[in-house]
């Protein structure tokens, strides 16, 4: 390790969600090493639950530690608020996060287009006055969300609108767009191409394949699969996982409950769901009576211009009894869920920079605002709920949030 740590006092910021960590995100740390070596690198991480509307597989202090292995400093928690929220909703609340630790001055991602220029340009494009009645109009036209988008930012940019297409991209986009929202447009950011399957894809021929993928082989039991697709340190700490009984987390386990909430709630208590828009909460209500699956709720409920992610997010939120009153804001706090010995640098540092409070045990966010105690009673009882969806009943009980300290290791080799 350098002689000078205060060399990282500067750092660079990611997102990510690490479920699990696999040959991708370590390919992405390591292009960013490169970049930067004499820099910190601070991932915020989703905890139990995810943008996708869905449990996390992995436990996120295992994730955590899989991400330090990786090649991280510092891992930080995006509340559940945040973390299960639409795209935009999340990258605002991870770059903020970010900020606010007043250390990182690069935000670093992985894109489809693997350069900047182009996701700058959309980024603006998506704010631009113009924007707002071209999506409209492709809406009212019957368009989905994603078609009206691409059609408006096309129409506004030409080619380089293209680039929404990858999902990569898009949640690229969202960061920029985010540190414009921060006002911190001049913030330095760093692309890296994106290598093997595509976001979200079940191929199965590269050894670069996506956390799709892995995670539809560790809902199969197909354990011998993942070998040479996670690095190795990954590998032996999800098999761990395994053995103790807490992976994988699976919603369908809580399948028949969260059709029991759905069905018990009224149509009036469906619109305060997120993302809510006329007409929808009938059509919830009538696909959870339905249905005897979430499989077949999210196929019955799922529409031209409410797609797949955005009901399984709302069905999440229903699931977690969470509405978007609760979101404040602004993230109330930062909280330490792993580091190394460069990362207890950067908190170090962060001590004078950082504009949250920062929590490295539990028991500290007693002594923040109520905000800040009302958004960790929520991720409390989050982790209760994820717990629900673990194989092994011993696993299931609740009450752990409250216990559990940030993952340390020693200095990175």
């Amino acid at each position: 390790m350098e002689n000078n740590r205060e060399m990282f006092n500067k750092s660079v910021g990611i997102t990510a969600e690490f479920d699990p960590f696999h040959l991708g995100h370590r390919y992405l740390l390591r292009a960013v090493r490169r970049a930067f070596p004499e820099r910190g690198i601070i991932c915020v991480m989703s905890g139990q639950f995810t943008q996708r509307g869905s449990a996390a597989a992995v436990d996120k202090l295992a994730r955590a530690e899989m991400a330090l292995r990786g090649g991280a400093d510092l891992i930080l928690e995006l509340p559940v608020l945040w973390a299960s929220a639409s795209a935009e909703t999340f990258a605002r609340g991870a770059v903020q996060c970010l900020l606010d630790t007043g250390v990182v001055d690069t935000l670093a991602f992985g894109s489809e287009a693997g350069e900047l220029s182009q996701l700058r340009q959309a980024a603006e494009t998506l704010d631009s006055e113009a924007y707002q009645p071209l999506l409209r109009a492709g809406l009212d036209q019957g368009l989905s969300f994603a078609a009206a988008r691409q059609r408006a930012a096309e129409a506004l940019s030409g080619a380089e609108g293209k680039c929404l297409a990858g999902a990569n991209n898009n949640l690229g986009v969202e960061y920029l767009r985010a540190l414009r929202y921060w006002g911190r447009p001049e913030l330095s950011a760093f692309t890296v191409p994106r290598r093997g399957a595509a976001h979200g894809s079940l191929e199965e021929e590269s050894p670069m394949v996506s956390a799709s993928r892995l995670r539809a082989w560790m809902a199969e039991g197909v354990w011998e699969r993942l070998e040479g697709c996670l690095p190795p340190e990954s590998l032996a700490l999800l098999l761990r996982e395994q053995e103790q009984g807490r992976c994988p987390a699976l919603l369908e386990r809580c399948g028949s409950g969260i059709l029991a909430r759905l069905r018990a709630m009224t149509e009036d208590e469906l619109t305060r769901l997120p993302d809510w828009e006329p007409g929808l909460e009938r059509r919830l209500s009538r696909a959870a009576r339905e249905s005897v699956t979430l499989a077949e709720l999210y196929d019955r409920a799922k529409t031209r211009r409410c797609p797949e992610a955005r009901v399984r997010r709302m069905v999440l939120w229903a699931f977690l009894g969470l509405a978007p009153e609760q979101r404040p804001g602004r993230v109330p706090y930062l909280r330490v869920l792993g580091c190394n010995d460069r990362g207890r640098s950067l908190l170090r540092a962060m001590k004078k920079t950082a504009s949250l409070p920062i929590l490295t045990k539990p028991g500290q966010v007693r002594y923040l605002d109520e905000t800040a105690r009302q958004v960790f009673s929520l991720e409390a009882r989050a982790d209760d709920l994820w717990r629900l969806c673990l194989p092994q009943p011993e696993q299931r009980r609740g009450g752990r949030e409250w216990l559990r300290g940030p993952v340390i290791l020693e200095n990175p080799d």
